[in-house]
């Protein structure tokens, strides 16, 4: 079989280097409670992506940090190693075969960590290169009470000159020796700057509470920090921090030294021990792993006071729109950091409220670069909050249909098409509960402020009483996007979904609503026209006028056309999965099957509020729409 191959043919290549010190003494490890599937498929990813960052540490200009990417339809995987600096290659190399066996352990975990003192190996299915400091974060303390008693003063000070320097520092990372005493910090490189300085201002605090103790340890997500009374750099690989700090540094030193041990400085530790609680509060008080976003936790709690506060008691200048879910409020947290606050309306029903926790707690462990993140949640009685990062440029219809519309470039709106289809495929495939959104449509797909798509609402559906679970005006469903065996008898699959998506497609590539009435060739529905113009070899005439394509724009375009009807025909079999769409349109070449016609809704509200349909399936043929029978039956 290939996989085992390939991992016996790896881990002898890395067993065979020669180490001197590679210090893998083990610090913390976990493994993802969730498998990728199909897991064959994953380890074939896995296995490509160690042996990439095996290349890149053989590589003469190897600087001891190196990621490797392999982005795939279904089994991505992101990777990151990070040997200390100060750690010879062979070293590093040692410590990355130790890691990669540790890790091997966790089988198909779409996400794992091992961390040694020499080096940290981490992978994900999902891009977590720009974390800094997660849930999770500590410290390991070990060595004898009394280890550095005299020199704790002075470890505190080599610290908080680390925190200031290393994010100054190519490379971010620094190794001071004075005294007797070793101390070191470190930054993955592909953080920020302030992240970095975030990241070792948590280890700081962390690693604090390990004096007087002989050896400490700071870990997290994307930094490290570690002192100790023995040495373990030599002595040629030290740091001069002076050009990287303040003016005034050296009597800062004093004045801290000198008022730790004459016990002047009491207030000033204290203001440093409050500032550190309060950062780790922040952080919900969570403990036991540095990747918060592979393992289930629940949602962090938000008092409802400073909520109604943050959004400035729910007012109508700050409310950003509305949903059959419930209204959305731009929110300004004490902190600084701004959020969109959602209001639901689902209601007063004793279901609702037990399931809100649990669902909640399902959703906010839903991470990906495509769907908006719930940050947590919080009620009051029957008000029920939803707290989501904010999304800068709001909601895909304004820039289609509103006030922006025109602003989005084919460029842009073709990747916003990919994001989309990535981020259903995760919710149907890649997550370890297959999530149904059902409410698929331009404004539940929002733009962040470098107009990257998330989908937002995906899971809220699951909120719902039962009796309302199936589509009506007001919930889990929208007239034009539904895919018809849903709205007929409630049929559900993720292929109501791909349906949905399709009519969205044609959206951003057009231009125009879904039930736009103004549509030429007296069509009353946006796929009936893309199929009208497909029939007759005109779909480039879909396209919205304010887009100025060259040809091979145009050849692309009609492409994704083609891929949007598949998606919306009318026999539910017919529709491609979404881990299909998405290799379809990464595929520049290559075939395409012939879609057939969709069904097409005109859809009407009874008196009674129920919705009805009337179906067109006028023509005859292959191609021809199905029955209604035919659809309700598969």
């Amino acid at each position: 079989m290939p996989v085992p191959v390939v991992i016996l043919v790896l881990t002898s290549l890395l067993s065979s280097v020669a180490s001197g010190d590679p210090q893998t003494t083990l610090l913390n490890s976990g493994c993802s409670q969730y498998n990728a599937t199909p897991s064959d498929t994953f380890l074939a990813t896995l296995n490509a992506t160690f042996a990439d960052l095996n290349a890149t540490i053989s590589l003469s200009n190897f600087s001891n940090f190196a990621t490797s990417s392999q982005p795939r339809a279904i089994t991505s995987v992101y990777a990151l190693l990070q040997c200390r600096t100060y750690l010879s290659k062979a070293d590093c190399m040692t410590c990355f075969s130790t890691a990669v066996n540790k890790i091997r352990t966790c089988g198909a975990a779409n996400g794992a960590r091992v961390i040694y003192d020499g080096c940290m190996l981490r992978y994900e299915s999902n891009s977590f290169f720009d974390q800094g400091t997660q849930v999770g974060n500590t410290q390991l303390c070990n060595g004898s009470a009394n280890g550095v008693e005299g020199s704790a003063a002075e470890i505190k000070v080599i610290v908080q000159d680390l925190v200031e320097a290393v994010p100054k520092i190519s490379g971010y990372a620094a190794a001071v020796e004075k005294d007797g005493v070793y101390t070191y910090a470190q930054c993955v490189e592909t953080v920020t700057r302030s992240t970095c300085q975030q990241c070792l201002q948590v280890a700081q605090g962390n690693i604090d509470n390990c004096l007087p103790n002989a050896f400490g340890r700071g870990i997290d997500a994307g930094c490290f920090m570690r002192y100790s009374n023995v040495r373990f750099f030599e002595t040629n690989q030290t740091t001069d921090l002076t050009p990287y700090l303040k003016s005034g540094g050296s009597s800062k030193k004093g004045a801290i030294i000198g008022g730790v041990v004459g016990g002047v400085g009491f207030l000033a530790l204290l203001v440093i021990f409050l500032l550190i609680k309060r950062s780790r509060d922040a952080q919900t008080n969570r403990r036991g792993s540095i990747l918060g976003a592979t393992e289930l936790q629940g949602p962090l709690k938000f008092h409802y006071k400073d909520l109604k506060s943050a959004t400035k008691d729910f007012s109508e200048e700050n409310k950003l729109g509305a949903g059959g879910f419930g209204d959305v409020y731009k929110g300004l947290l004490k902190n600084g950091t701004i959020v969109a606050v959602k209001r639901l309306a689902i209601f007063e029903t004793s279901r609702a409220k037990f399931d809100f926790e649990s669902e909640v707690k399902l959703i906010s462990n839903v991470h990906h670069r495509n769907l908006v993140r719930l940050l947590g949640c919080s009620s009051k009685g029957n008000d029920l909050l939803l707290v989501y990062e904010y999304m800068a440029n709001g909601s895909l219809d304004k820039f289609l249909f509103g006030e922006k519309k025109g602003a989005l470039s084919w460029k842009q709106r073709h990747n916003i098409i990919i994001g989309m289809a990535r981020g259903l495929a995760y919710l149907h495939q890649e997550f370890h509960v297959c999530i149904l959104h059902r409410d698929i449509k331009s404004n539940n797909i929002l733009l962040d402020e470098n107009f990257q798509p998330k989908i937002g609402d995906f899971g809220l559906a699951r909120l719902l009483p039962h009796d309302l679970s199936h589509l009506s005006t007001n919930f889990a469903g929208t007239l034009g996007y539904t895919a018809p065996e849903y709205a007929i008898h409630g049929t559900l699959s993720e292929k109501a979904d791909t349906y949905s998506y399709g009519v969205v497609v044609l959206e951003i590539i057009s231009g125009r609503k879904c039930n736009d009435m103004n549509l030429e060739h007296t069509a009353q529905y946006l796929p009936e026209w893309a199929w009208t113009l497909y029939e007759t070899n005109e779909p480039i005439a879909l396209v919205d006028k304010s887009l100025d394509v060259d040809e091979d724009e145009a050849e692309e375009i009609e492409r994704v056309i083609k891929i949007a009807l598949m998606c919306t025909q009318s026999t539910v079999a017919a529709r491609p999965a979404m881990s299909d769409v998405v290799v379809m349109l990464l595929s520049k070449g290559g075939s395409l099957l012939e879609p057939t016609k969709p069904t097409f809704i005109d859809a009407g509200i009874r008196s009674t509020g129920d919705t009805a349909y009337n179906y067109s399936s006028s023509a005859s043929g292959p191609n021809a729409a199905q029955s209604i029978s035919e659809i309700s039956a598969r």
